[in-house]
């Protein structure tokens, strides 16, 4: 007699199924190569497009201090991590950014995302410390497009030039770098990089740069029409290896919201709270990750991944 898999409707949720009542794809982790922590929203500029709605004295997540970190940090270690990366929010506006990169840096390489604007700026002498860890800190600066206008438009006027020179700082520093850009709809990949090489050169940078593009993600809690990602979804046009390369399947993010510090599936969901796996690493590695948020689809489509790993 042939067997009909019958879905209760009490099953019917949104982390396991879609609307049309198809199993939802997932990510199984599979280990910690990487674990991100988010330094908080507030920021110096207030761009329309920020993924975060980050701002200046914005409190959806809280900024972090050393004491609350650090056991993440040690967990981490355990866990056999290779990368601690940073995020916000402008990393540099949060007081103990310093005391939190070096405690990290004395244990594993770091990653630092920022605009290189005035926050940056005002920690000079401060950054020279990092110089002195067992571990490289690199930087990755958003410099949106290669255009001056095109850039401050979302940033405010003058932050390119910021940028820049926060750039040649670091660059003077010894620190390495890399640039996170935006992609326009329809743009010549290739065209777009060449632009940037060639300001590199004119700036006196290193022309070779990584340069790491990303799709426009949405002010947190918007909901893009975008197809559905199914379980067929990932085993047809995915297979195990790639599945592996997805952000969520190899690292974790630390957010503090409420005053509590949590775990959270990777770095673009942290506006959903069912993405929320708990306080220990551990822990939230046996969780499987649904991929239910409009997020998921740019690492579907276009394997986006904030990653330099």
């Amino acid at each position: 007699m042939q067997m009909i898999n019958v879905v209760n409707s009490d099953d019917l949720d949104s982390w396991n199924y879609t609307a049309n009542g198809d199993r939802r794809g997932y990510i199984e982790p599979h280990r910690l190569k990487e674990l991100w922590f988010h330094t908080g929203t507030a920021c110096n500029l207030s761009c329309n497009f920020c993924l975060e709605g980050s701002g200046p004295a914005d409190t959806r997540i809280e900024l972090i201090k050393l004491e609350e970190v650090r056991p993440y940090i040690d967990e981490a270690v355990e866990l056999g991590v290779e990368q601690f990366s940073f995020t916000g929010g402008e990393p540099f506006v949060a007081r103990e950014i310093i005391k939190v990169l070096q405690y990290a840096a004395n244990h594993r390489p770091c990653l630092v995302l920022t605009n290189a604007t005035d926050p940056l700026h005002q920690r000079r002498e401060q950054l020279k410390q990092l110089l002195a860890c067992n571990h490289p800190v690199s930087f990755r600066v958003s410099l949106d497009y290669p255009e001056p206008a095109a850039h401050d438009a979302g940033r405010g006027e003058g932050s390119f030039q910021q940028a820049l020179q926060g750039m040649k700082l670091l660059q003077e520093l010894g620190f390495h770098l890399s640039v996170a850009r935006q992609m326009r709809a329809g743009e010549e990949s290739g065209a777009v990089e060449k632009q940037y090489r060639q300001l590199f050169i004119e700036q006196g940078l290193d022309p070779d740069l990584r340069l790491v593009a990303f799709p426009d993600f949405l002010p947190p809690g918007s909901h893009a029409d975008v197809p559905d990602i199914t379980e067929h979804c990932m085993t047809h046009y995915q297979n195990e290896e790639s599945r592996r390369q997805f952000m969520c399947a190899f690292s974790k993010m630390i957010v503090k919201k409420r005053g509590q510090l949590g775990v959270y599936a990777c770095t673009l969901v942290d506006d959903d709270d069912d993405y929320n796996q708990g306080r220990s690493l551990r822990e939230a590695l046996s969780q499987r990750v649904s991929m239910k948020h409009h997020r998921c689809f740019s690492c579907f489509s276009l394997g986006s991944s904030c990653s330099e790993i």
